[in-house]
């Protein structure tokens, strides 16, 4: 009976042994291999913007209520803002930074992204559209030399009422030629009429989404210009961008 028993036992170990995954004998074992096994979970799209205070956020508004955070939510990015509320391509804030110089001194520095995208001109308006155009270039120029393999798209000015005045439309103008000689990707919120009407009197989806300064995404708004921008991403097959490849 004894040798029985230690031939039955004998066997059961053995068991245990060739399949370490049986229920009571090996489950922890098997549990620890699997935990130091890497993940097989493609790690997601870094994704950077540049821009001015529809990007960053107008004072007093939170970064993160911004439809850059947004846009990274609804792809599933991890998202990196810079820039400044204020400035352009041109435009620069009180302490003199346009957007090459935000470009050096908050993104430029860190590790390529897979994708880079720049908002700008709305606050360009001011200025002639060739010196717009020729820094635009400057700043595209820039990074696609300091990322080789980083994707960029360029958006043009965002306005909060519809039609805009003719010096943004002369800027938008003299952007989309830009992109077209660097190969980039131009999304165009006015062409595609992202906002309509005006909140002051009482028209189109600018009642909804804009502040009552007339200019700025409320949040819904944020929420809303993520959305269309989003679909233009997609649309450009930029969902899940790769650095290097495209």
């Amino acid at each position: 009976m004894t040798s029985r028993r230690a031939r039955r036992g004998a066997a059961i170990l053995a068991l245990c042994l060739g399949l370490p995954s049986v229920a009571g004998c090996g489950g922890s074992a098997h549990r620890s291999a699997a935990a130091a096994e890497p993940s097989t979970r493609p790690a997601p799209p870094v994704v950077m913007f540049l821009g001015d205070s529809y990007t960053v956020g107008e004072r007093g508004a939170l970064p993160e209520t911004t439809y850059a955070p947004a846009t990274a939510r609804l792809l599933g990015w991890q998202v990196i803002v810079g820039g400044r509320a204020g400035t352009g391509f041109v435009a620069h804030s009180a302490v003199g930074d346009a957007y090459l110089n935000l470009f050096e001194g908050q993104l430029g520095w860190r590790p390529a992204p897979d994708l880079l995208i720049v908002s700008g001109g709305h606050n360009d308006w001011r200025f002639p559209p060739a010196q717009v155009a020729a820094a635009a270039h400057a700043v595209l120029e820039r990074a696609r030399r300091r990322w080789p393999g980083t994707r960029i798209v360029l958006m043009g000015p965002l306005w909060g009422s519809a039609p805009p005045p003719q010096k943004a439309v002369a800027i938008r103008d003299a952007l989309k030629p830009v992109a077209a000689r660097l190969g980039i990707p131009f999304v165009d919120p006015i062409a595609e009429q992202w906002i309509t009407g005006n909140r002051r009197n009482g028209t189109g989806n600018a009642t909804l989404y804009i502040r009552k300064d007339g200019t700025h995404p409320n949040p819904a708004g944020h929420r809303y210009v993520a959305a269309r921008l989003a679909d233009d991403i997609k649309r450009l097959g930029l969902a899940h961008p790769v650095r290097g490849q495209g």
